[in-house]
């Protein structure tokens, strides 16, 4: 293919979309690892009641998550569009300047209002990176190997989050954990110059085809099951990540364990440290059997095994509790394929916008995952953990009827457009 670049421009390409994303995650779940600590600061001079500050901890924390999921949908369509109009690296560079400096902000803040903006304004930088990140490894490589530059982006940038998890027990200080976050950002933009433009793009850039129109994904019927499909079979893995792992303190105090955690911190590192090998692994398989499905399927199945395993012997004992964590993290390591999935189903003038867009209205979800989570808890009769059950039906018979209808990818070849609907 003529679009393909030398071994070493590639190369340079993959380390840094890998530690873009890197930096990426460290900070989309340091705000889950840090809730706990940095809303307890923030809210003693005012609430003295430690029981009422702890529902404050809970309610507040899930609005600020949202905020932060909220700028990732917008931030996903914006960064998305102008990928596909003006360059994968315009997107790539951009979004990390922003998350850093949003999170540098954020080590700053004194009250929740503020607080709630910086959560905004970084998940609006953050949702650009991956997306473009991965679209230029993708059209940088050869259809029978783009899995493995996937792979390699999705499993450096996961580990971000253990890093997180590291820095936040080491430093022991939540103002710290996010100027760490948004210094290396900052330095990574050092490492920008000599990055080469996607080939594919710079073809359609030259070309009259139109490009980056968002609505389009919403005027053809098969376009529109394709986008919808690609979302929902990773939802899934937000209703973990999101809920079980983010708020496991209050639902593993509801199950009756007898020292549930305090704070996220150490089971989101754990659940990273499994997620991380499981993409390894889910990215591999779709390589060896030649099927993004195949792998997607295996790990959807793993997924529901070991979220049974949290709402029955998690309980037990802390051993029991955190290994189950680094299973229900191994098992929804599919990230990378499906990010490869969502990046190759559509043609040059649209992969980056789905590309970006989709991951973050995955993410996005997590606000209809939440508030459902909420309206169910609120009634007495259903608490924590009947509502997070519900939830999880409703996410996973979503996720299973996506992956039934989802297109097979694998080896498809990237250099084409979709044609203009008007």
């Amino acid at each position: 293919m003529t679009n393909l670049i030398h071994k070493s421009a590639l190369n340079k390409i993959i380390i840094v979309a890998a530690l873009g994303y890197f930096v990426d995650i460290y900070d989309l779940v340091l705000f889950g690892m840090e809730r706990v600590s940095s809303l307890t600061e923030i809210l003693t001079p005012t609430i003295t009641d430690e029981v009422e500050r702890g529902k404050l901890v809970k309610t507040i924390g899930i609005a600020l998550l949202n905020w932060q999921m909220f700028g990732m949908l917008l931030g996903g369509i914006f960064w998305g569009i102008l990928g596909d109009k003006k360059g994968r690296l315009s997107v790539l560079f951009g979004s990390i300047f922003l998350y850093s400096v949003a999170n540098i902000a954020n080590a700053f803040v004194h009250d929740t209002t503020t607080y709630a903006l910086m959560r905004f304004i970084s998940g609006f930088g953050l949702a650009g990176e991956l997306g473009a990140g991965i679209t230029l490894v993708s059209e940088s490589m050869s259809k029978e190997k783009r899995g493995y530059g996937a792979t390699i982006v999705a499993s450096v940038g996961l580990f971000g989050a253990v890093v997180a998890g590291t820095v936040g027990i080491a430093v022991g200080n939540w103002r710290i954990s996010y100027i760490i976050g948004g210094v290396m950002g900052l330095l990574l933009l050092l490492m920008r110059i000599g990055i080469l433009e996607s080939g594919m793009f710079k073809q359609v850039k030259e070309s009259a085809v139109e490009k980056g129109n968002f609505l389009s994904l919403f005027k053809s019927k098969q376009r529109f099951t394709k986008f919808i499909t690609i979302i929902l079979v990773a939802l899934p893995v937000w209703f973990v990540m999101g809920i079980l792992i983010t708020f496991c303190p209050e639902i593993m105090k509801s199950l009756g364990m007898q020292n549930p955690p305090k704070n996220a911190r150490l089971a989101l590192t754990l659940a990273y440290v499994g997620i991380t090998i499981g993409d390894v692994v889910s990215g591999l398989l779709s390589q060896k059997w030649q099927s993004r499905k195949k792998s997607l399927l295996l790990f959807l199945v793993l997924t529901v095994m070991f979220t049974i395993s949290y709402f029955t012997i998690a309980k037990n004992s802390e051993v029991v509790f955190y290994t189950v964590i680094i299973l229900i993290g191994f098992a929804t390591g599919y990230w990378a394929v499906f990010i490869s999935t969502a990046s190759e189903l559509f043609g040059t003038n649209l992969r980056a916008t789905v590309t970006t867009t989709v991951p973050n209205f995955v993410r996005g979800g997590t606000i209809l995952i939440t508030t459902l989570f909420q309206f169910f808890a609120s009634y007495n009769s259903i608490g924590n953990i009947y509502s997070a059950i519900m939830v999880g039906l409703i996410v996973f018979a979503l996720g299973f009827w996506a992956w039934y209808k989802l297109e097979e990818t694998f080896n498809k070849d990237l250099n084409y457009v979709e044609e203009k609907i008007n």
